[in-house]
């Protein structure tokens, strides 16, 4: 069978993070959504999404496919109703649609002429942004005991302190020593290829994937992710850092999202709770305003390829777009657009022959080109954003 991943409705809610991907390929737990699903399905999948990022992210449509929308999060119940899909049939959650079975010939699909098969059991679900972290501790749980069945962890090294050691799991060429892991509170997953330097403390659930580092004497609290290749230091508190990302240096980020290829400067802080304690509100792009969170901890989400210099502070709820570089001294605003140079004094146009230049060397530095494809996206971006930036 031919899976398709969609976008659905969530897509909005969930940027600036899908302004450069589709749903499918947000990290959340171990794996991405993507991911997830493949694993099983125990297929490829391709996806359905915004015109500007169909050439890097492209749709395969054969003559019969099921339709996924990826803000659902498979586990074993929901990923074997959609492997059973047959003709006229689809799943839904409520009002919300789930997945459905269509054929290359169909014109329309018009659900009221399909057989509704209603998904009753509890399943995470990435609508907003603010999921990703607040949910991140279940997906590393399912995450855990997905990759881990039937597999036998590497030996865990003589010189690492462990409590709940049959928690915790380590791929072939991990590298770590003089550490302490607790994974009584959540499992700890260690990725290939991966390393955690001396003096380091972590508790569980985290994740950390392949290629990434743990620098020395850092502190993670769960639930964590660092994403492949990507670096973390100082004092790390239930973040995802997506791939290619680095907060490689003392300083707080907590309750948190980064995007891919971040940098955060030397003793950079977030704060994650309000002085009067009071529930956290987010930028909005669907609204153009802020929206309540329900959380009472709610840090810094900040798109792909932005960075900030070093001691930048970001108030509680902070959102930053694609490509911002901020600098300076106090606060800068809750709300950076995308392409924006500046910080608390004030904001002007990053224009995207800076901005790429400055993409094209960190990319480079890890052998990866920065091609057409990834330039158009961005350049769309930058087109897109310009009513949020004071021209």
């Amino acid at each position: 069978m031919n899976y398709i991943l969609f976008d659905g409705p969530a897509r909005k809610a969930l940027l600036p993070f899908t302004f450069t991907r589709p749903v499918a390929d947000i990290l959340v737990g171990i794996m991405t959504i993507r991911q997830k699903w493949e694993m099983r399905l125990g297929c490829t999948t391709t996806t359905l999404t915004e015109e500007y990022l169909s050439e890097k992210f492209p749709m395969v449509e054969m003559e019969e496919n099921v339709m996924i929308n990826a803000s659902f999060v498979p586990n074993v119940i929901l990923a074997e109703m959609v492997g059973n899909l047959k003709p006229n049939q689809a799943i839904f959650k409520g009002e919300d649609i789930i997945a459905f079975y269509t054929n290359e010939n169909q014109e329309e699909v018009n659900f009221e002429k399909y057989e509704i098969i209603e998904f009753e059991d509890n399943c995470i679900r990435i609508e907003h942004t603010w999921d990703i972290f607040s949910k991140n501790d279940v997906a590393i749980r399912e995450d855990y005991e997905l990759l881990t069945a039937d597999r036998k962890s590497q030996p865990i090294p003589k010189s690492v302190n462990t409590i709940a050691k049959e928690n915790i799991f380590i791929e072939e060429g991990a590298k770590l020593e003089f550490v302490t892991l607790n994974a009584s509170s959540g499992p700890i997953y260690i990725e290939k290829n991966s390393e955690i330097m001396e003096g380091t403390v972590i508790r569980g659930p985290f994740a950390l994937c392949e290629g990434a580092i743990v620098k020395l004497a850092t502190k993670v609290y769960g639930a964590t992710t660092v994403g492949p290749h990507s670096r973390i230091g100082g004092e790390v508190n239930n973040s995802v850092i997506s791939a290619y990302s680095n907060k490689g240096h003392d300083g707080f980020l907590g309750n948190s999202v980064l995007g891919e290829w971040c940098n955060i400067g030397a003793d950079s802080n977030n704060s994650n709770l309000k002085n009067n304690y009071e529930e956290v509100k987010l930028w909005s792009y669907e609204t153009g305003g802020f929206e309540k969170t329900g959380l009472q901890f709610c840090g810094l989400m900040m798109g792909d390829h932005s960075k900030c210099s070093i001691n930048t502070m970001f108030n509680t709820g902070t959102v930053v777009g694609v490509s911002a570089n901020i600098f300076g001294a106090g606060f800068p605003r809750n709300f950076v657009p995308s392409f924006s140079w500046g910080g608390a004094s004030g904001f002007t146009t990053y224009i995207t022959k800076k901005a790429f230049e400055t993409a094209r060397l960190v990319i480079s530095r890890r052998g990866i080109d920065f091609d057409e494809k990834e330039a158009a996206i961005l350049e769309h971006v930058f087109e897109e954003t310009k009513k949020w930036r004071k021209e």
